[in-house]
């Protein structure tokens, strides 16, 4: 009996414990920073984006812009994403590289384009980008490498030009931390899963240019700023093994034969 008063107690002690433990915390202060941020990464998207394409050529071929539009139509369809949310951005670099800018810009070079074997290595690498995005794996980062209040102030004049397209070069030339990354590539792949589209291909990137980048870095930009490509493509088959289902083309072969041929011309 007493030991059951004594653990009753402690019990209570425990409730109340916590209860005022909770109470102490401004909860209205942290859901203001969560505003403002949200806040923040929409301004600072739009910014970052416009320097980007003020200094980069942007690919406005109504065919390659329509594929990769109708691409993530499909992915976000497939997968209960809000299709405004994601905003696809073609721009006409050799290197192979995609990156994510907050407020869901996704920019894709021409380059991972015209490197990609088939559409599903391509759909496998938007997935992946299209992953971070909805994970807020970008803000984190940025908030993290940068500071809020440095961000806060980017939006409202307080920075330089310089250190906004240093921040621009930062999110298309460096990794996000291998826990992030790996997140992000299983979410890919139940993205391909829900939109019936082979990962495997996803997995064959990541061999094929793996075995280039020590070879070619600076022009195999996204593979070099994503590490253990090796170890990501053996998990990334692991995990799809207990996701079997039947897989099929997500465009009409001469749609992509069309793009391809198209980005080759320019």
């Amino acid at each position: 009996m007493k030991k059951i008063i004594i653990q009753g107690t402690i019990t209570v002690l425990l409730f109340f414990g916590l209860w005022y433990t909770i109470k102490q915390i401004d909860w209205v202060k942290i859901f203001k920073v969560e505003k403002v941020a949200d806040k923040t990464a929409q301004k600072l998207g739009d910014f970052l984006w416009k320097t980007i394409k003020n200094t980069e050529e942007e690919n406005k071929n109504i065919h390659v812009v329509k594929t990769l539009e109708s691409i993530v139509t499909q992915i976000c369809k497939s997968n209960k994403i809000e299709r405004k949310r994601i905003k696809i951005h073609v721009l006409n670099k050799d290197e192979i590289n995609a990156f994510a800018l907050p407020n869901g810009h996704l920019v894709v070079y021409s380059g991972l384009i015209l490197n990609s074997d088939n559409q599903e290595e391509l759909i496998g690498v938007l997935c992946h980008e299209i992953a971070h995005i909805e994970l807020n794996h970008v803000m984190k980062k940025l908030v993290k490498e940068i500071g809020l209040s440095a961000l806060i102030s980017m939006t409202t004049g307080g920075s330089g030009s310089e250190i906004i397209k240093e921040t621009a070069r930062m999110l298309s030339s460096s990794a996000f931390d291998r826990s992030l990354e790996k997140e992000a590539d299983i979410k890919a792949v139940d993205y391909l899963i829900n939109a019936k589209i082979n990962p495997e291909p996803f997995a064959n990137f990541l061999y094929k240019l793996s075995d280039k980048e020590h070879d070619a870095v600076a022009y195999l930009k996204w593979i070099s700023t994503h590490p253990d490509s090796r170890e990501r493509a053996t998990y990334i088959i692991e995990y799809s093994k207990t996701k079997l289902t039947n897989y099929e083309a997500m465009l009409p072969i001469e749609t992509w034969e069309k793009v391809i041929e198209e980005l080759r011309e320019y």
